[in-house]
């Protein structure tokens, strides 16, 4: 009876965690990330994005949000990410994805909403939260 609790539990988590994003340009992006490669990264810019780091938040053009970004991982070298939820927004073939990146000043909480056109993707919003 245990097992079956368990099974009935565990099961769908498990593959839900199994899915892969389905997204080539979420899985480059969140690999760009983790591995801190801000000019693989700065390929899915927008034009124009928003991006937050700690408690700064600004609109910044693609050119500027990637020197931004750049000098982040500077001063906090990215170890490791890991995507925790990803998904689609409401009324909108719109993509999220939210993870924790490792890097040696600390854990951060970051948000990445992504602009789908077709089946091409650009960040509009990046945000690095310290945990």
């Amino acid at each position: 009876m245990r097992n079956l609790l368990f099974l009935l539990f565990f099961a769908p988590f498990t593959v839900l965690a199994s899915q892969g994003t389905n997204n080539p340009g979420l899985e480059a992006i969140t690999k760009a990330i983790g591995s801190g490669d801000v000019e693989s990264l700065a390929k899915y810019f927008d034009e124009s994005l928003d991006v937050s780091i700690l408690d700064s938040e600004k609109s910044y053009s693609k050119a500027q949000a990637t020197e931004v970004v750049k000098s982040f991982f500077t001063s906090n070298k990215p170890r490791t990410f890991n995507a925790v939820h990803n998904g689609t927004s409401r009324g909108s073939s719109d993509q999220y994805c939210i993870g924790n990146l490792a890097a040696s000043n600390g854990n951060f909480r970051v948000y990445i909403y992504l602009k789908m056109t077709g089946t091409t993707a650009t960040i509009k919003e990046l945000r690095f939260d310290k945990e």
